[in-house]
């Protein structure tokens, strides 16, 4: 798809920053570090974004903000483009993907008028095509065999029947997945066929109101009101499990082309299947395959990450999901091939790309603020990613972290009470 001469070449003519927008509706610590990066390399930078406590409203990087809304997203996103003008708008959050490819559908039925809205969300994110591929799990990891990529064996499933038949030809332990979700949220290991069926119930339902409110109590996030109001069910997957190291990638894509990118291995999470919070930088030739032949296939602009497993007993890179937004690893800016930020900008702008002045002598990288929870004796051996000269921010994203360790105790300890009912309630035999 072409670049839109109105923008892109108008900008460059009269020298202007190129102005790029972020959206977002959860409160983590990747869309503030975008604008960051992205105001350094030289753009502009506004944003959308909830009203109350988020980190992009405590950081000096961002322009302008202009105010989202859980129950009218699509209205909200489309007058933060109309007000800013951006050459791209680049989504945090899988929801934001979501209302983005939902906004140019309804722009692209609107007539001229809105037709500038539908072409700038297709020449940030890839041609419409993609749209439902990269929103399923399931296609995505489908589109990847046919890649000839190393996958696990996987499949969609609606029902505890279809469960039933994946557990006739495949080993336990599986791996179920909802779509929708991030963080490790909606993603359950399980053991035993009780624990999949268990599972498989829980994550396919629909949102309950009791969940909604307990975030927007807990997390100040509306935007979980707005699934359970819909009621609708996230498709989910079930995975072969694959042993190993957890690693992933990001990369920086135009029109199909990989400009940048940068892999790691997970060195610590937050939880089991949750976040990472220190990783070492690794080159891996395979996940840089994946990332180009994936990006190439469809076509994709702006920001991606890819999820693997590093298998204990081969080394083998299998690819298990893909995450079309920004990741924690896009703000870095290690150095040439590796500053996705500034291949970007340097796109957009139409210049040579300028990467950053630094690049760290680490290999081990502490995400902050979850590393200064969860990993205090590795700090001193890593590259401490702390937003420098943004104190409200710094204070902000600890103060955020310190509420979220009070929650994951209170949810941990709540699903070890429920295990233990089980537990007791259906003992298992001794031999």
């Amino acid at each position: 798809m072409p670049e839109d001469s109105n923008s892109i070449g108008a900008r460059v003519a009269t020298h202007a920053a190129p102005v790029v927008l972020l959206a977002d509706t959860s409160r983590y610590a990747t869309p503030a570090r975008m604008a960051i990066a992205l105001a350094a390399a030289g753009a502009s930078v506004d944003a959308v974004c909830p009203p109350r406590d988020h980190c992009l409203r405590k950081t000096r990087a961002v322009r302008k903000i202009h105010p989202h809304s859980w129950y009218e997203p699509l209205d909200a996103l489309e007058a933060a483009i109309e007000a800013s003008n951006p050459e791209i708008v680049i989504p945090c959050d899988d929801r934001s993907v979501q209302d983005l490819h939902e906004l140019y559908c309804r722009a692209s039925k609107s007539g001229a008028a809105k037709k500038p809205v539908a072409d700038l969300i297709a020449r940030s994110l890839g041609p419409p095509a993609s749209f439902p591929t990269v929103l399923s799990r399931h296609d995505l990891l489908k589109l990847a065999q046919e890649e000839n990529l190393r996958v696990p064996a996987t499949r969609l499933i609606a029902s505890l029947a279809d469960l039933e038949a994946w557990a006739s030809a495949h080993p336990l332990p599986w791996v179920l997945k909802a779509d929708g979700t991030c963080g490790g949220r909606g993603v359950r290991i399980v053991h035993t066929r009780p624990e999949a069926e268990r599972a498989f119930q829980e994550i396919s339902r629909p949102p309950r109101v009791a969940g909604a409110m307990r975030r927007l109590i807990l997390d100040h996030d509306a935007f979980w009101l707005r699934p359970w109001w819909k009621g609708t069910a996230p498709a989910v997957i079930v995975q072969s499990y694959v042993a190993g190291t957890p690693a992933n990638c990001a990369a920086a894509c135009w029109q199909g082309e990989v400009l940048a990118g940068l892999g790691v291995e997970v060195v610590s999470t937050q939880y089991p299947t949750g976040p990472a919070t220190v990783v070492r930088v690794v080159d891996n030739s395979d996940m840089s395959l994946a990332g180009a032949r994936i990006a190439s296939r469809l076509q994709l602009s702006g920001f991606i990450g890819l999820d693997f497993m590093i298998e204990e007993k081969t080394g083998a890179i299998w690819l298990i999901e893909m995450n079309p937004r920004c990741t924690p690893l896009c703000h870095l800016r290690l150095g040439p091939g590796r500053d996705m930020v500034a291949s970007i900008f340097a796109r957009l702008a139409g210049t040579p790309p300028r990467e950053a002045a630094s690049v760290p002598d680490k290999d081990l990288i502490a995400y902050f603020p979850r590393a200064w929870t969860f990993n205090t004796d590795l700090l001193p051996s890593c590259f401490q990613d702390i937003p420098q000269n943004e104190p409200d921010l710094v204070e902000e994203l600890l103060q955020q972290q310190r509420n979220q360790r009070f929650i994951d105790r209170r949810l941990a300890r709540r699903r070890a009470l429920r295990a233990g009912a089980r537990q007791t309630k259906h003992p298992q035999p001794v031999s």
